[in-house]
């Protein structure tokens, strides 16, 4: 996996991750706990995601993406997900990994895994437009129109 993903994995606060059903029709949907996993593949816990996990068991080809709000910049994966359930094989040593990032009172339900088949960058449009925008800039930019302000 390339340092520059990874990097974007572990800053971002949430992944949103793209299903579709039998037909077709697309949900998106906010992800809290989400980790690369090594082997290639990214980890997403199931807290609250039935949507998800029906669609995946129809169709289980997956997008996602990952942002930095203030960056705004980020990657996208597409990859094959398959759930994993608490007496499946994976399962325990994938939710020890996923509870270093939150306790028990996020009730895992099960672990998306997501075996990834393509990356890409995301980037938003002023990057293109405006060619010598800096990153830094376009932080500011972003501190600006959300009304955050730093210490």
């Amino acid at each position: 996996m390339e340092h520059k993903i990874l990097q974007s994995i572990e800053k971002s606060v949430l992944c949103w991750l793209a299903t579709a059903n039998e037909l077709g029709v697309p949900n998106v949907s906010p992800k809290e706990l989400f980790l690369y996993g090594g082997n290639n593949n990214l980890l997403i816990a199931n807290i609250a995601s039935p949507v998800s996990v029906k669609n995946i068991g129809l169709n289980s080809k997956v997008c996602v993406s990952f942002v930095d709000v203030f960056e705004q910049r980020g990657f996208k994966i597409i990859g094959t997900a398959t759930v994993l359930k608490c007496g499946d094989n994976k399962f325990q040593g994938y939710l020890a990994m996923l509870r270093v990032l939150a306790d028990e009172r996020f009730p895992i339900q099960g672990i998306i895994e997501v075996e990834i088949e393509e990356t890409a960058s995301i980037k938003a449009p002023s990057y293109f437009l405006f060619p010598d925008l800096t990153v830094e800039q376009q932080i500011q930019s972003g501190l600006k129109t959300y009304g955050v302000y730093r210490k």
